[in-house]
């Protein structure tokens, strides 16, 4: 398949980071979206090949605008940006929390996708992954996870909302072609909060996961949830 360039959001850093390295190995142009043009630039010279350093704030219209302008051909989005909180139940989460977390994980892939969908259109392969989390998942939380005791429910809880759009974006994408999938990452090594920071977990794994997501055929699935090691996650 003809599928040659990609955008990574939140990609100076983490999974992000490790996703737009992957995808330049396999020989495609990725674009490294990132609040700091500056760290994007500094991550598009570590990665090499044909990574480009792209200003983007997925919160922020104008720079969202501004980056659009700049991109006249794209076959793949992966909406990685994200933020979390500390592990707090809901109940003693500030909703301004709640509120800075959505504007990442939910209305900044919401933005992203809208203003990309006509150049998405013109590829004749499109792709859209979703990163999402295996916390996220409602089957999970009540029964595996019930453990964590309904903590992150700000982070949680967005990712779960992402994972609504993803069935909802498949939905109203297919006869576009464009194909619609949400990635459970697991545990990684990354900045995203204290957790994920003390853990072992491989970037890469996530990003090789991501990857496989983005390039699937014409033949393969939308409006799914799957886990970093290619099967299914419930929900």
């Amino acid at each position: 398949m003809d599928i040659s360039i990609a955008l990574v959001t939140g990609a100076n850093k983490g999974i992000g980071k490790a996703i737009a390295r992957e995808f330049v190995h396999r020989g495609l142009t990725v674009y490294l979206g990132s609040r700091s043009v500056e760290r994007a630039a500094d991550a598009a010279d570590e990665i090499g090949g044909d990574a480009r350093p792209l200003r983007l704030d997925v919160t922020d219209a104008a720079s969202i605008a501004a980056a659009v302008e700049r991109i006249d051909a794209l076959d793949v989005v992966v909406n990685n940006a994200g933020v979390s909180d500390d592990a707090l139940p809901a109940q003693d989460e500030d909703v301004d929390a709640f509120r800075r977390i959505y504007e990442t994980n939910v209305f900044g892939p919401v933005a992203v996708t809208n203003a990309l969908l006509p150049v998405l259109r013109r590829s004749a392969h499109p792709r859209i992954v979703n990163i999402s989390s295996g916390t996220a998942s409602l089957a999970w939380a009540a029964e595996r996870m019930a453990g964590y005791r309904g903590t992150f429910a700000s982070y949680r809880s967005s990712k779960a909302a992402l994972n609504a759009l993803t069935v909802l974006y498949a939905q109203s994408l297919a006869e576009d072609g464009i194909k619609v999938n949400a990635l459970a990452p697991g545990l990684r090594r990354t900045g995203l909060n204290a957790t994920t920071a003390a853990d072992a977990g491989d970037p890469a794994e996530a990003a090789a996961a991501a990857v496989r997501l983005a390039l699937i055929g014409d033949d393969g699935p939308t409006g799914t949830f799957v886990n970093w090691d290619g099967t299914p996650v419930p929900w």
